[in-house]
């Protein structure tokens, strides 16, 4: 087995490619070890000392790590953790959560949806994380930023200058984008 890896423009994360599906559909986040109960690959990675938070998207696995660890030390672990996991044949995650069917109703949500959905998260997804829709209110929209996203430096530039204009320029009602 082959595990590439990609840096992010988050430093504290790196993203580890296996070659094969990770989720499939849909994405997991675990910003701790306390919430990786449903996830035998999540609390393999949070048993290496240093690991902060794993998101699984659908073909790969972001690990993010303490401030104090270096990835030099902590890298080889994590591939040797990734690796053990798909050899020894476990789920990624059990009892997956599957998404409510929702009646939408208004139209700026579901356009704000359908924005999300096609333009943003395939771009944040090629950075190891994923950006999802919370609700919107008074002309902002309140979203959640996962994997490499969350505590990135640059989440306010991509925030700001990316979403916060193009779903302005598509949408009027939005004045503004916030992260939750």
């Amino acid at each position: 087995m082959f595990i590439q890896t990609e840096t992010t423009p988050n430093p504290a994360t790196l993203k580890f490619l296996p070659g094969r599906a990770v989720m499939g559909d849909g994405t997991a986040n675990f910003p701790s070890a306390d919430g990786a109960e449903r996830s035998p690959l999540a609390r393999r990675l949070f048993g290496l000392a240093g690991v902060t938070g794993v998101f699984l998207g659908g073909d790969f696995i972001t690990v993010a790590k303490a401030a104090d660890v270096d990835w030099l030390a902590l890298k080889p672990q994590v591939l040797g953790a990734i690796m053990q996991h798909f050899t020894a044949g476990e789920p990624v995650v059990l009892d997956a959560p599957t998404a409510a069917a929702e009646e939408e109703t208004d139209e700026v949500v579901a356009q704000i949806k359908e924005l999300i959905e096609t333009r943003v998260r395939p771009a944040v997804a090629q950075d190891g994380g994923d950006i999802t829709f919370d609700h919107y209110a008074d002309g902002v929209v309140y979203l959640h930023m996962q994997g490499s996203c969350s505590g990135c430096p640059s989440s306010t530039a991509t925030l700001k200058a990316g979403i916060e204009n193009m779903l302005r320029h598509y949408i009027p009602e939005v004045v503004e984008v916030r992260p939750l």
